[in-house]
């Protein structure tokens, strides 16, 4: 990111959607309702447990809520959690609206400037026999409409394109004008804790439009850096994305389970907010192709919103909120994950996982909530890295 950079407006590259004033309007309203929704109007979910659910819940049952899921329990008819919850998903969906139509209405000129490539080296390479994976057809997962994947015209960026604007408004500008909040983030921690760790070739899984991926080209410029995605439309727009912004990044639709590298290809693989977006059953399929794709001492560090085991039960409860409200069916089971147990589980040795916490690496501090919470994966500013080294 040079100096000159506006850290307040969300960075135009070459295929950017543009809007009329009264669309940006109506983006900015948004942004701003879940702003004031995640630092106003959740405070009152408190007031409402300790006044009102907790004392019902011990009376009904003669204990006191001891888990999160105990929580849930007791706030689940509360009139104030479901206010909140019903502004919370109007506010998604109004999101996804908000970016839909001024990509909708500029289509065409998207599929152009995308087709133009650019002078980086990077290569696309889609795969339209690719099987989508179940998890992935089964929901329009965090109501995007149509998911990653889902195409309505040849040579289609449309969901890139709706995706990349919608991340800004989502994170509320917090993940910085680039959208890299989290892989600036995990590379800052790769750097302070591996200084002498030089990778050959990196692997971003679960890349979308390449939000954290092209971080990579910066941080570690004489490494290849590639980017997989089972969905073609926001792999074109990542492509002629990085071309526009002189980045070289190979882009090919995979599946993580499952890839056609060959054995210890890389030194690095990465994913950002991918795991919480798969089975338990792929999660396992996922790690162990990482532990086939990594050279001997190579690293695998994802990165996401923290474990609940970490977090007072009220605050998990509130984290969860996604799992039930948000079309993240699998967000709850993978806060309960064990970086240990699931690197046994896939051929790694435990003794060399490790989970930690890095501060975010975009300085937003007058915007930041300081929680983590359902509706806000960037509240907390800090991000929670788990992974192995082979």
């Amino acid at each position: 990111m040079t100096a000159t950079q506006d850290l307040t407006t969300q960075f135009r590259h070459g295929v950017l959607p543009q809007t009329t004033s009264d669309e940006f309007a109506r983006q900015e309203f948004v942004k701003s309702l879940k702003f004031h929704l995640a630092s106003k109007v959740s405070l009152g979910n408190h007031d409402a447990y300790e006044a009102r659910a907790k004392p019902a819940f011990t009376k009904a049952t003669g204990a006191e809520p001891e888990t999160y899921a105990d929580i849930r329990k007791a706030m689940s008819n509360d009139p104030y959690f479901a206010f909140w919850s019903a502004m919370q998903r109007n506010s998604q969906e109004m999101m996804w609206k908000s970016v839909q139509i001024p990509v909708e209405r500029q289509l065409p000129d998207l599929i152009a400037a995308a087709g133009k490539g650019g002078e980086a080296a990077g290569t696309l390479r889609l795969n339209p026999d690719l099987e989508i994976p179940k998890y992935h057809r089964g929901v329009d997962i965090h109501c995007m409409p149509g998911g990653y994947h889902t195409e309505f015209t040849a040579d289609d960026v449309a969901n890139g394109a709706v995706y990349d604007t919608a991340v800004y408004i989502y994170a509320m500008g917090r993940m910085g004008p680039l959208n890299s909040d989290i892989g600036d983030t995990t590379i800052a921690w790769i750097k302070e804790n591996h200084p002498d760790f030089k990778p050959r070739r990196i692997l971003d899984m679960g890349c979308t439009v390449g939000h954290s991926t092209l971080s990579y080209c910066d941080a570690f410029p004489d490494a290849e850096v590639y980017g997989i995605d089972v969905g073609a439309p926001v792999l074109r727009y990542a492509h002629a994305r990085a071309q526009s912004m002189g980045k070289t990044v190979h882009f090919s639709q995979q599946n993580a389970e499952s890839t056609d590298f060959a054995d210890g290809f890389f030194d690095l693989i990465v994913s950002h907010i991918l795991v919480h977006e798969t089975s338990n059953a792929a999660m396992r399929r996922i790690m162990q192709e990482c532990n086939r794709l990594l050279t001997p001492g190579g690293l695998v560090v994802h990165a996401e919103t923290p474990p609940y085991r970490d977090l007072p039960a009220y605050d998990a409860f509130m984290l969860d909120w996604d799992t039930r409200n948000n079309n993240e069916p699998y967000w709850g089971a993978s806060h309960e994950l064990v970086p240990a147990d699931l690197a046994a589980q896939t051929g790694f040795d435990p003794a060399k996982a490790f989970e930690a916490y890095q501060p975010s690496a975009f300085e937003a501090t007058e915007r930041r909530t300081k929680v983590f919470q359902g509706g806000d994966f960037g509240g907390g500013g800090a991000w929670w890295l788990w992974g192995v080294q082979k």
